[in-house]
C-alpha cells in the first residue's frame, strides 16, 4: 500500500504515506497533544509514537494522564530502573520489570543485599538517565539473534523467557535507551526526558517466575508520576497506609495474630478481634433472614468425586488441599455451592418454592502461595458470608437487582463507596456458549434497571460462569474486592437440579453464587485501615471503659459497669491505681469510643463525665442518658 487511511478520534479521517510515523499523525492532527502524549493504540494494538503505520486503521491517543498512559510511563522508569542498578553494580542480572497498579517493580539477580543506601545510589543515576533525554528506541530481531545477544550479556533469565516462547513465535522486539538493551513488547514513551518524578520504594525477595522451587531474587519497588505533584500526593497516602496498617494495628489493639508456629496464612482472632467478627457476623445472619434467606451449613471435607463432577477438580484443583479418609480421596471446601446443591436436590421441588436463598458463613480453604499472603487481607483460611440462590430463569433479573441493592445498603451502613465491574468468559471455562451468552446479558440487565454505572473486564469470570464484583473504595481511596453476584447455568446441570414447573414437566433452575461482604477476614482488615481502628461506636469491641480518679470511686464504678452490662453496652473497666491522665491516653490509644470518668463529683451526683476519643469532653449526665446516647448511635446500624 502506497497511502493509508486513518480515522482519528475526532471521527475524521485522512489519507497518509505508508510508513508514516504515528507521532507524525498525531501532529498533523492535534499538535497540542504530542506532549503529553505516551503512545497511541492503533487497529487495536497500543504502538509507540515513533512506529511506522502500513496498512487503515483507527489511532486513538494514549495520554499519560490516562490510566493506561500511567501504565506506560512507569513501565518505562523500569526500564530506566534496571539500567541505573547495572550502572551502579558489576555482576548484576535483570529478569522482568513491570508496570503494577501503583507502580512497578524489577526483579535482580545479585549476589549482595540491597540496601537502603544503595537505593538511593539508583535513584541518583536514574536522575542522570533522565536528564539526558534518551530516546526509547525499538528494534525486532529474530528470536535466535536474541539468545545469541543476551547469552554474551551473561542475562540468563533474558535467554530464558526467548527460548520458552512459542514455536511460532520467530522473532523478538528490543528496546534500548542509550547503550542498555531490554528484550520488551512494548510500547515505551518516547524518551527518558519525559519521565517527571519517581521514587524507589523498598526491596522484596521474589521467586523467578513465582515458583517457590527456584531461586529468590531481589524485587525493588518503585513509583513514578507524570508530576512531582502526584507524587508527593500518593507517597503521603503511602504514608497513611502505613499508620493504618492492619497488622500493626490488629497488634496494638490486640486484635488477631498470624504466627508461623501455627502456619503462614492461618489468622488467630483475639477476644476483642473476635468480638469485632462476631458483632459482623451477627448483623450479616439479621440482614439475610429479613431479607428471605435460610441458614444452612455444609461440611469441611466432601468426596473428591462431587469436586470432580464440579468441575473443580480439574479447573481449581492446584487451589485445594486434600486428605484420605479410610482409602477414599476427599477435598477439603474452597467453596460452598457443592453442599448448598445437595440441599436443594434432597427432595422434589416445584416452581412455587422457588426461589430458594441458601446462606451460609462457611468457612473455606485455598492453597495460596506463600509470597501472596498478607495480614488478614490474604489467608489460606477464610469465612465468606456465602449464598445460593436457585432461581427459573424467569426469576434471575430481580434476584440479581436485589443482590445489587443488598450490597449498596451494606456498603452505606460500613461506610464504603464502591465501584462495580461486569467480568465475562475467560478461556478457561465450561458451559455451552448459550448458556455464558444468557448468563452475561441477564447480569448486564440488572445493572441497567438498577441505573448502575459499571466497567467490563473481559476473560475476567469464573471458569463456570459470569459475574458482577463490587470493589469497595477504602478512606485513602484503594479498592478492595469484596462483594460479587456469578451467574450459573452450568452447575445445576452437573448436579442434575430439576424443578416441577407449570406444566408438569422437569425444568433446570439457575443458580447465583454471591457474596456481600467477600471474606469477613478480608473485610475486617479492610475496616481496620479504613477507619484507622477507631471503629463507629456500633461495631468497636469495647464502646466505653469505666475509669476511676481514687479507689473510693470503684463501688460506684462497679454499679455503672453492671448498668451498662444489662443495657448490652460493651464496657471495660480501668480501676487501676494510676494517674487519670495516664489512663486517659491509653484508653484513646486503644481506640475506646468513650472514657466513662468517676470522680468524687460523680460519685454525688450519681452521673458520669464522659469523654470522647477525640478529646472532646461532654459533661456530667446520668448513666440512663449515657445508655440513650450510645443506642442512638448504634440504633440504626442495627
Amino acid at each position: 500500500m502506497s497511502e493509508i487511511r486513518v480515522s482519528l478520534p475526532d471521527g475524521s479521517v485522512k489519507t497518509y504515506p505508508a510508513g508514516v510515523t504515528a507521532r507524525q499523525v498525531l501532529a498533523s492532527w492535534r499538535e497540542d497533544l504530542v506532549p503529553s502524549a505516551v503512545a497511541v493504540r492503533f487497529g487495536g494494538n497500543a504502538l509507540d509514537l515513533s512506529r511506522s503505520l502500513h496498512e487503515d486503521g483507527a489511532l486513538e491517543v494514549i495520554g499519560i494522564a490516562s490510566r493506561e498512559g500511567l501504565g506506560i510511563l512507569r513501565h518505562s522508569i523500569s526500564h530506566v530502573m534496571a539500567q541505573a542498578v547495572q550502572d551502579s553494580f558489576q555482576g548484576v542480572q535483570v529478569s522482568i520489570g513491570p508496570s503494577i497498579e501503583d507502580g512497578f517493580y524489577y526483579d535482580f539477580d545479585y549476589a549482595e543485599t540491597f540496601t537502603p543506601e544503595d537505593l538511593a545510589k539508583v535513584e541518583a543515576r536514574m536522575a542522570e538517565i533522565v536528564r539526558s533525554d534518551k530516546s526509547f528506541e525499538r528494534r525486532e530481531i529474530s528470536r535466535e539473534e536474541a539468545i545469541t545477544l543476551f547469552q554474551k550479556k551473561g542475562e540468563n533469565y533474558k535467554v530464558e523467557l526467548i527460548q520458552d516462547l512459542p514455536p511460532d513465535v520467530k522473532t523478538v522486539s528490543l528496546y534500548s535507551q542509550g547503550d542498555y538493551v531490554d528484550l520488551c513488547r512494548g510500547p515505551h514513551i518516547p524518551s527518558t526526558g519525559m519521565i517527571g518524578a519517581f521514587k524507589l520504594l523498598n526491596v522484596a525477595g521474589a521467586y523467578w517466575r513465582g515458583d517457590e522451587h527456584n531461586k529468590m531474587l531481589q524485587r525493588i519497588y518503585g513509583t513514578g508520576f507524570a508530576t512531582q505533584e502526584e507524587l508527593d500526593e500518593h507517597l503521603r497516602v503511602l504514608e497513611e497506609a502505613r499508620k493504618r496498617d492492619h497488622r500493626r494495628l490488629g497488634r496494638e489493639l490486640d486484635l488477631f495474630q498470624v504466627n508461623e508456629e501455627a502456619g503462614a496464612g492461618l489468622a488467630i482472632f483475639h477476644p476483642k478481634g473476635m468480638l469485632l467478627r462476631t458483632i459482623i457476623e451477627d448483623w450479616e445472619r439479621k440482614e439475610h433472614l429479613k431479607r428471605g434467606y435460610d441458614m444452612v451449613m455444609g461440611p469441611q471435607i466432601l468426596k473428591a468425586d462431587l469436586w470432580r463432577r464440579s468441575g473443580h477438580f480439574d479447573h481449581y484443583r492446584e487451589n485445594m488441599y486434600f486428605t484420605e479418609v479410610e482409602n477414599q480421596l476427599y477435598g477439603i471446601k474452597p467453596m460452598n455451592c457443592l453442599a448448598h446443591m445437595l440441599i436443594y436436590k434432597s427432595k422434589v421441588r416445584s416452581y412455587r418454592d422457588l426461589p430458594l436463598r441458601y446462606f451460609e458463613l462457611g468457612t473455606v480453604h485455598r492453597h495460596e502461595k506463600a509470597g501472596v499472603l498478607h495480614g488478614l487481607m490474604r489467608v489460606r483460611q477464610f469465612t465468606q458470608d456465602d449464598a445460593h440462590i436457585l432461581c427459573t430463569p424467569e426469576q434471575l433479573n430481580s434476584e440479581i437487582r436485589d443482590i445489587a441493592d443488598f450490597v449498596a445498603y451494606a456498603m452505606k451502613i460500613f461506610g464504603f463507596d464502591y465501584e462495580v465491574e461486569l467480568s465475562t468468559r475467560p478461556a478457561d471455562s465450561i458451559g455451552s456458549d448459550a448458556d455464558w451468552e444468557m448468563a452475561t446479558n441477564a447480569l448486564e440487565q440488572a445493572l441497567k434497571d438498577n441505573r448502575m454505572t459499571y466497567d467490563v473486564n473481559p476473560g475476567d469470570g469464573a471458569f463456570y460462569g459470569p459475574k458482577i464484583d463490587f470493589k469497595l473504595k477504602d478512606a485513602l481511596k484503594r479498592k478492595w474486592q469484596c462483594a460479587t453476584i456469578q451467574c450459573d447455568f452450568t452447575l445445576p446441570d452437573r448436579f442434575d437440579l430439576t424443578y416441577v414447573g407449570p406444566d408438569g414437566e422437569r425444568h433446570r433452575p439457575v443458580m447465583l453464587h454471591r457474596v456481600i461482604l467477600g471474606a469477613i477476614e478480608r473485610f475486617m482488615g479492610v475496616l481496620i485501615e479504613h477507619y484507622a481502628g477507631a471503629f463507629p461506636v456500633w461495631l468497636s469491641p469495647v464502646q466505653a471503659v469505666i475509669q476511676t480518679v481514687t479507689d473510693k470511686q470503684i463501688p460506684f464504678g462497679e454499679e455503672v459497669f453492671r448498668r451498662l452490662v444489662e443495657a448490652d453496652i460493651r464496657v471495660e473497666k480501668d480501676f487501676r491505681n494510676e494517674k487519670l491522665g495516664y489512663k486517659v491516653r491509653e484508653a484513646q490509644s486503644q481506640k475506646i469510643p468513650f472514657m466513662l470518668v468517676i470522680g468524687d463529683r460523680e460519685v454525688e451526683g450519681r452521673k458520669v463525665s464522659p469523654r470522647q476519643r477525640d478529646g472532646k469532653n461532654l459533661g456530667p449526665m446520668d448513666v440512663d442518658a449515657f445508655i440513650g446516647q450510645v443506642k442512638d448511635l448504634c440504633a440504626r446500624y442495627q
